[in-house]
């Protein structure tokens, strides 16, 4: 399933807004001369330093590529580490919601549980949703269709990315190798030869993210506006919360305004 899988829905017209939104989080409107930019929540695995890594690579990556379009966030940036796990839970979801966007890695031969709740959340909230899959290994019940259980699939304002990352590691391996010739190991390491073609395959990694969150935002909505208020109304009640619930649901209700507003409903 090599780049990019077009989604059914029909792209929609820019819209524009002359009104400012007070927003939680969201990238600020653009100025005349300058681009929008919009934020990400950056949904993966965070347990160990591959993890870390990767994830912090790739968002830079997509920074540099979407010549700063799109401002990844990252969890592990964001998780207040040492306390009670509701607390942590409550952070991610409220940052997911913030977002305009969601990139989510579908790696691995069992998804990420956590991963995948995020990604139901964002398509409650009608967020537009890139799915990412950089693992090679075939996995899930598809067959011939998308390389994860088929619950993931079939969503709407969604684009799925597939990059074999070891193709592309190999592949710029050998491209490198026809500037600095065959190395001896101590070459490699001491001159960082592997960090340096790990960083080449992340960009086009990126490329690829890229072109698919410029589609994934260019979708029409799929919530009709008369539901939107209600929708939001239970996405501030439904997870559970520690806070007040009336001053959940203004939180909420701003949120989505200023969703509107910025042209994303």
């Amino acid at each position: 399933m090599p780049g990019t899988k077009s989604p059914k829905n029909k792209p929609a017209k820019a819209k524009t807004s002359k009104k400012s939104a007070k927003q939680t989080s969201s990238a600020s409107a653009p100025t005349e001369g300058t681009q929008r930019s919009y934020t990400v929540y950056f949904a993966g695995e965070l347990f160990s330093q591959k993890h870390l890594l990767g994830n912090a690579y790739l968002a830079e990556a997509i920074y540099e590529k979407s010549h700063g379009k799109f401002l990844c966030r990252l969890p592990q940036d964001l998780e207040p580490r040492g306390s009670h796990p509701h607390v942590i839970r409550d952070t991610d979801i409220h940052a997911l919601l913030e977002c305009d966007l969601g990139l989510f890695s579908f790696d691995g031969p069992e998804l990420d549980s956590g991963t995948v709740v995020e990604f139901m959340l964002a398509k409650f909230a009608d967020l537009p949703a890139v799915i990412l899959r950089s693992d090679f290994r075939a996995a899930g019940d598809q067959g011939k269709g998308d390389p994860w259980n088929l619950m993931c699939s079939f969503y709407p304002r969604t684009v799925s990315v597939s990059a074999n990352s070891l193709a592309l590691y190999k592949a710029a391996s050998s491209a490198r190798a026809k500037n600095t010739g065959k190395l001896n190991a101590v070459s490699r390491l001491a001159g960082q030869h592997a960090a340096a073609t790990a960083q080449l395959a992340t960009e086009q990694i990126a490329t690829q993210a890229v072109r698919a969150l410029n589609r994934a935002l260019a979708i029409r909505p799929t919530l009709a506006a008369p539901l939107r208020p209600d929708v939001y109304k239970w996405l501030a009640a439904m997870p559970g919360f520690r806070g007040k619930p009336k001053d959940l649901q203004k939180t909420y209700a701003a949120l989505l305004t200023a969703k509107t507003l910025r042209g994303l409903f």
